[in-house]
């Protein structure tokens, strides 16, 4: 099964393999003091990164490593 990921040098979506996609978290915190965390996947393909942001539970739910 692919993830549609949005190519942005090539205008289009693109399918990824599960096998070549990580888990990140990016977290900061706000000017109040609060964590915020954002969840995303990340594929290398033909040597573009890509950028997905997705919810907690669509990140819990697959089974990739994590960067």
């Amino acid at each position: 099964m692919g993830i549609s990921f949005y190519d942005v040098k090539d205008r289009k979506k693109v399918d990824v393999g599960e096998g070549s996609i990580k888990k990140t978290k990016y977290e900061r915190t706000t000017k109040a003091g609060k964590l915020q965390v954002r969840y995303a996947l990340r594929a290398d393909m033909g040597g573009r990164k890509l950028t997905k942001f997705v919810n907690k539970n669509d990140w819990d739910s697959l089974n990739v490593p994590t960067e």
